[in-house]
């Protein structure tokens, strides 16, 4: 059984619990409780967000900015291509 499973099955026994649904209905309990389940989302954001500080400060490209250059390439690539083509057509014609 995964840890995943082995935790669900202990959080439904525990949710039988009279004593664990009467403090889960406390909104100080439920506030804390959310608080607790945002901080993976919150560390990836601050991980994510320093990272390209530091990026920008040593003058080195994003992953964002480098995908953006590769997708500029590709369609120049294919603008490329297409006046290639259209180049050999026109001498074809003559």
């Amino acid at each position: 059984m995964s840890l995943q499973k082995k935790a669900m099955k202990k959080a439904l026994e525990l949710m039988a619990d009279p004593r664990v649904a009467k403090l889960m209905a406390d909104p100080r309990v439920m506030k804390a409780v959310m608080a607790a389940l945002a901080v993976p989302g919150k560390v990836t954001t601050f991980t994510t967000e320093s990272v390209e500080k530091i990026a920008r400060a040593m003058d080195l490209p994003t992953g964002e900015e480098v995908d953006d250059l590769k997708r500029q390439v590709r369609r120049l690539e294919s603008e490329l291509d297409t006046l290639r083509k259209e180049r050999d057509a026109e001498k074809k014609k003559r």
